[in-house]
């Protein structure tokens, strides 16, 4: 994953689900300092970016919440978010 922001560690758990013919880009990632909390973040086939307000203790934490999110709603509920919609 390119780094755009220099100095952001992101997770190897990041990258493309696709569910439904729907996919979208995970993204989980932290500041460098070793007791940063992981950011998750999903980015819809349109760019839209749905970004959690919690902070997650471990990048499996948030990749694990992504997927509870993905069974509970569906994958779809991403593209249908409203743009300033942020997940508790």
């Amino acid at each position: 994953m390119a780094d755009t922001y220099p100095g952001i560690e992101h997770s190897p758990l990041c990258g493309k689900v696709t569910r439904d013919n729907e996919t979208v880009d995970v993204r989980i990632y932290r500041l460098p300092d070793g007791d940063a909390a992981w950011s998750l973040e999903v980015i819809d086939a349109d760019g839209g970016s749905t970004v959690w307000d919690d902070l997650f203790d471990t990048d499996q934490a948030a990749y694990a919440e992504f997927f509870i999110t993905v069974e509970r709603e569906g994958i779809a509920c991403f593209r249908e978010a409203p743009a300033n919609l942020h997940w508790n």
